[in-house]
Order: C-alpha cells, then sequence, then structure tokens
C-alpha cells in the first residue's frame, strides 16, 4: 500500500455518511428520525438533510423537545449513549408512543458513538429493551476544517474539570486509535499536563489489547511507527486557562465572542447581513417588517474570502475587504474592455464565481460594521484593558475599583467572572479579603443562586483564594511548596513564563505578523507556544534566550531520535502545571520498521497531531495555521524537514464555555 500523504479528513467524512447512511437504510420504509439536539450540529457536517430524505427519512425530530409524532411506523432515535438522561428521555418518548398511538411503531436506537450497559440497564428498567433494535455509529472525531477534528463533545471541559468525570478522555484514545491502525503507531507521545498522562496511558493499554486480539503475523507487523505522522502532541487544557478567558481578537474569534459558532454556523439576524440569496423579506401589507430574524451562515474554508480574513487580527480586516471589493469593482470593469469574444467567454465564465464573492464580500462587510460596533463601546474596551494589565503583570489589585466599577454598571455576570478567573490563573488566586468582597458583590448585583456558581468555579482551580502554598508572584525557579512529589509544578506560573517562554510581545505587527502574538494583540497562547517547544526549538530557542542560545543547541541529524521536550524541560516542570512525559513506541517488529523506513524516505512532510484536551480556542487555531505558514516557508523547523500541525480536540470552547460550566442557570428568587 502506498504511504498516505497526510491526514485525509474527507475520507473521515466519507465513513461516517456512510456508516450513518447504512443503518438508516437497515430501517425499511419511510421512518421519522428523532435527534439529541447537541448531534444535529456535527451530523450536518458530513451529512445534508436532502441525502437523508434520500435513504427514508420523512422528519426530524430534536429530543429535547418531546414533539414527535406517530406519522410513521418506523421511529429512529439518534442519541449519545454516554449520559443516562438522554438515555431515560429516550425511554419515556418510546411508552409515551406506545400507550398514545394506534399505530405499533418498530424502533431502533442508533448510540453515538458507541453502546454503553448504562444506556442498556435504563432501557431494561423501563421496559422496552426488548421491543428496539439498538445500533451503534462510532462518530468520533468530526472534521471541521482540514486542519481540525473535533470530538464535538460540548460538555467535556464541565465534565473533566468540574464533575472530575474522565469520559472525554477515554473517547479521545477510542477516536485517536482508528488513526493509529490506518496510518501506523505514533512514534512518539508527547505530552503535559496530568489528563494528558491519563491519555497516553490509556494509547498504550488500548495497543496492548488491540496486539493481544490480532491472530496473523500480517496484522501484528501492521503496527509500525508512522511513516506519515512525525508525533502526538497531548495538551491538557488545565496548563493553559489564561487562554481561553481572554477575549479573542481574531476575525473568526470575535464572530464567536458577539455572535457565537456552533459547527462551522453562525446564527445572525437578517437586520445585520440580510436576507439570504435569492429570498425577499415576507410582510404582510401595512404592517413593518420583522427585523428580528436570523438565517445561518457557513463559515469555514468552502467560502474563499472568509479562509482569507478568518485567522486575521481584526484590527487589519477593514483594510483587507476594501482591498478586495477594489479588486471585484476591478474585475467587473475588465467586461468593458473585451476586445474579443473569446475574452468576453472567458468573463461570462467567471462570472458565478465573481457574484458569489460579492455576496460573501456584502456579508462580511456588514458583519465587520456590526463588531467594530461591539469593539469600539467603551465597556469592551474597558474589559480589553483590564485583561491586557493582568496578563502584562500588573499589579492586579490596581483593576479591582475597575471591575467593581463594571459589577456597579451590570455588565453580564460571564464577563466578571472571566475577569476575575483571570486574575486568579495569573496570580495564584485572589487575596482572600478581595475575593470575599467580590463574593460579596456578585450575589448582591446577580442573585443568590451564584453560590452555587462561585463553589463550581472554586472546584475547577477558576477562582481561588491565594493561601501561604500558593503565594503571589512566585519566585521563577519554582518553589518546593508547588511543586509535586515527582518535581512537578501543581500551578502554572505565569510570572515565571512571561519571560521564559516569552508570552508577552510588546511590537506586534498585525499586518504583517512574525510571531503567534499577533491574535491576541501581544499575548502569546502557552498552549501554543508548548507546540512550538517541540516543533520549532530553533525559533523558540532564538526568540527566548537569543540567537546565542539557537547556536549551542544546533538541530540533530536524525529528527526521529530527538524530539519531545529539550531543551524546555525545567521551564515545564518547573513553571507548568502537571505531568511532563515523552513515550517512544517501538515496533512488534524492528527489521518490517526499518524496511518500511527504507521505503518511504525521510525527506516528506510528515504530520504532527496535537490534541487539546478540554478544548481549543479559535485564536489558537488561528495560531497554529500561522505556525504550519512559517514552518512550511522552513523557518525554525530544524533538520527533520517540514512538519505540518492537525489539530484534534474534545471541541472548541472560548470564555463563554469555560466559565459557562460551571454557571448555575436556576433563579432562587422565583420559584
Amino acid at each position: 500500500m502506498a504511504p498516505h500523504p497526510g491526514i485525509d479528513t474527507d475520507s473521515i467524512k466519507d465513513e461516517l455518511r456512510k456508516d450513518l447512511l447504512n443503518l438508516l437504510e437497515g430501517v425499511r420504509g419511510k421512518k421519522n428520525l428523532v435527534f439529541e439536539q447537541s448531534l444535529a450540529g456535527p451530523v450536518g457536517l458530513f451529512v445534508k438533510f436532502s441525502t437523508l430524505q434520500d435513504y427514508g427519512v420523512d422528519k426530524v425530530f430534536f429530543l429535547e423537545n418531546e414533539n414527535v409524532d406517530t406519522s410513521q411506523k418506523n421511529i429512529v432515535f439518534l442519541a449519545g449513549g454516554e449520559k443516562a438522561s438522554q438515555c431515560i428521555a429516550i425511554a419515556e418518548q418510546i411508552k409515551r408512543l406506545q400507550q398514545s398511538s394506534s399505530i405499533e411503531h418498530e424502533f431502533s436506537i442508533i448510540w453515538v458513538p458507541r453502546r454503553t450497559l448504562v444506556s442498556n440497564k435504563i432501557l431494561e428498567e423501563a421496559g422496552v429493551l426488548g421491543d428496539i433494535s439498538v445500533e451503534e455509529l462510532p462518530m468520533h472525531f468530526v472534521p471541521l476544517d482540514q486542519d481540525v477534528l473535533s470530538l464535538a463533545c460540548d460538555d467535556a471541559f464541565g465534565d473533566l474539570y468540574l464533575r472530575k468525570d474522565p469520559t472525554s478522555i477515554f473517547l479521545a484514545a477510542k477516536a485517536l486509535m482508528p488513526i493509529q491502525k490506518k496510518y501506523g503507531l505514533f512514534p512518539r507521545i508527547i505530552g503535559k499536563g496530568d489528563n494528558a498522562r491519563r491519555l497516553m496511558e490509556l494509547l498504550l493499554r488500548m495497543r496492548s489489547e488491540a496486539a493481544a486480539e490480532e491472530s496473523t503475523a500480517a496484522s501484528r507487523l501492521g503496527m509500525m511507527p508512522s511513516a506519515t505522522i512525525d508525533s502526538l502532541i497531548i495538551i491538557d487544557r488545565e496548563v493553559d486557562m489564561v487562554t481561553p478567558l481572554l477575549t479573542q481578537l481574531t476575525y473568526e474569534g470575535l464572530i464567536d465572542e458577539i455572535f457565537g459558532i456552533k459547527n462551522n454556523q453562525a446564527e445572525i439576524e437578517t437586520s445585520i447581513i440580510g436576507q439570504a440569496p435569492g429570498q425577499q423579506p415576507k410582510t404582510q401589507s401595512g404592517a413593518p417588517q420583522q427585523q428580528s430574524l436570523k438565517r445561518k451562515i457557513q463559515l469555514d474554508s468552502s467560502d474563499k474570502l472568509y479562509d482569507q480574513l478568518r485567522d486575521a487580527n481584526f484590527a487589519i480586516v477593514a483594510p483587507l475587504l476594501n482591498k478586495i471589493a477594489r479588486r471585484l469593482a476591478g474585475e467587473y470593469e475588465s467586461r468593458h474592455t473585451a476586445k474579443s469574444t473569446s475574452e468576453l467567454r472567458d468573463f461570462v465564465n467567471k462570472l458565478p464565481g465573481y457574484q458569489a464573492e460579492q455576496q460573501s464580500l456584502k456579508t462580511h462587510t456588514n458583519l465587520t460594521e456590526k463588531i467594530l460596533e461591539h469593539t469600539q463601546a467603551e465597556i469592551f474596551n474597558r474589559v480589553l484593558e483590564i485583561q491586557q494589565n493582568l496578563v502584562s503583570g500588573i499589579d492586579p489589585t490596581s483593576q479591582h475599583e475597575k471591575m467593581e466599577e463594571l459589577i456597579a454598571r451590570d455588565v453580564p455576570l460571564i464577563t466578571i467572572l472571566r475577569l476575575l478567573c483571570l486574575e486568579s490563573t495569573i496570580s495564584g488566586g485572589l487575596r482572600l479579603k478581595d475575593l470575599d468582597s467580590f463574593k460579596r458583590q456578585i450575589l448582591h448585583a446577580y442573585g443568590y443562586q451564584h453560590v452555587l456558581t462561585l463553589h463550581n468555579l472554586e472546584k475547577m482551580g477558576l477562582l481561588t483564594a491565594r493561601t501561604a502554598a500558593n503565594p503571589f508572584y512566585i519566585p521563577v525557579g519554582g518553589s518546593s511548596s508547588n511543586s509535586g512529589a515527582g518535581g512537578e509544578s501543581k500551578i502554572t506560573n505565569y510570572a515565571a513564563l512571561r519571560k521564559s517562554m516569552r508570552l508577552i510581545i510588546d511590537e506586534v505587527n498585525e499586518q504583517d505578523p512574525n510571531d503567534i502574538a499577533y491574535v491576541y494583540s501581544g499575548y502569546a497562547p502557552l498552549s501554543v507556544r508548548l507546540i512550538q517547544a517541540v516543533v520549532q526549538k530553533q525559533h523558540l530557542l532564538a526568540l527566548t534566550r537569543g540567537p546565542a542560545a539557537s547556536a549551542t543547541h544546533p538541530p540533530p541529524q536524525n529528527a526521529n531520535s530527538s524530539h519531545g521536550w529539550a531543551p524546555f524541560e525545567d521551564v515545564l516542570n518547573g513553571s507548568v502545571r502537571g505531568a511532563t512525559f515523552v513515550k517512544t513506541q517501538k515496533p512488534d517488529s524492528e527489521a518490517a520498521a526499518k524496511s518500511r523506513h527504507m521505503l518511504t524516505g525521510s525527506g516528506r512532510e510528515k504530520v504532527v497531531l496535537v490534541m487539546l484536551l478540554g478544548g481549543v480556542t479559535r485564536t489558537e487555531v488561528a495560531a497554529v495555521r500561522f505556525l504550519n505558514g512559517e514552518m512550511g516557508k522552513g523557518e525554525g523547523v530544524g533538520a527533520g524537514g517540514k512538519r505540518r500541525v492537525v489539530i484534534c480536540t474534545t471541541g472548541v470552547v472560548g470564555g463563554r464555555e469555560v466559565v459557562g460550566a460551571g454557571v448555575e442557570m436556576g433563579d432562587f428568587g422565583k420559584g
């Protein structure tokens, strides 16, 4: 078999589509499909509703709405089998339909990504297990783009850090194992964080179990180190909690902050972006036009204009749009200069593309104008000022008066909590009297139900009181009180990392960036600095220790033997929380591995998989894409050849999702 050129995301979509359609085809005749609401978006990424209709789907319902009707004999439920609440909801709806309908329905359940003992037990106790057909859809990674694979686990952050539920770690391992089986073993598993270590150990155990199940020599020889994948880097989200708490400043990041992006789609009011092409607003005569309608717009690389804009710092988006508008206007005018029928025919052939780009330009110009209104508002700039002061190392107590003013002005609670959690994470906690004061103000301003919110944030380690064992501004070398038994830091010391990992870049060229810090206008995400410590060592050494340090640590000639955290181990062990590890996976057959290496060669571009447990922000994705662009030019990659980073994650998160995981939604004052 020819070596794979890289991770083929299109084939992942094709396999998912084929598996789902085969399961639907197995249910003969017309059928109603009942989705768990959180699965509808991910499924929509690889199959269209029109395709589902071709396979017999008549109507689609959401499980949470409890409104499935009896119009079809066949009813198919598509839901996650990991959560008891979904299993209970399905059991109740099946019993309701059995009791209320005159039709004898045939029920099928497709569990995503697997059938569990809990789901079986709940259905059995409800007395419906014998009346249904149960299948599995192994939907693990869903491609959000060519370089981003997501488990689409919306609750992964809360599960890992609030409820201490390791399910998403298991699901990550189950998703990574098929990649190993297809492309070969990850030659190295490099990681930082306690949950990252758990994932590494689970992968090793699954590999051992898979090897024990293999019966033929040929299949055993298949588990050799990959010729395509260079390494797997696993980063636990709790290693870097600061990055998701900051306001994202790329174009895509701000769309997410203001409007929200789910599964590559954003719901925007038609009063901002207008009606969809070909649609006219429906109004009754004499009635005012309704302005609150929303429509979904697709936000991915299929929109060529959006692909150019999404990773840019928002400060340069308006000039970019202006430049594109002038280019399009010039291309439209070229029709008047056509001197021959062939030139006119070429213009006519390009016209649909011009019209699509013109429509996209109109949409993104309107979006940019709305975002500008938001970013020019006083509250936005006050919040941004506080964030930048905190990350740059200014005494956080000097920001407290500004935060108290924001509370008094009834700024949304999520915004206040993001600022407090940011200070706590950077400073190793708040002074006890300051923390008590802020808690009191929050309860008075937003309601006493947020006693539970504050407790949850403390449980996640986001909002804590400073203690003697967790002092403010820890020395750069770390102290014994902040290290675990294995010499691992128990907290991430941002005071030390500002210098040792160069997290703050004072002069940022947003127009023509030369560092990942452009995504936050001066702050470099620690998570991406850790990726650079593996794949772009020479560049990071020159940046953090000067050009002379880069010269004293020349890139190794044999790239396959050297990848790891060196020479940054001391920084990681002393200043970044959690376990630090590098694990080399050896082949089952050394002779076969040598033969494969000779056949595939060493000059090809390789893929580095980065697994971010707990979620990735859109600005981190933009920073990694910038990193890929720099490595494509050969910047700081050393002698190991070109490498391309592909992101794997439990889901896409931002400050709203991180803090929102702990927010109590009930209201004690009303009943």
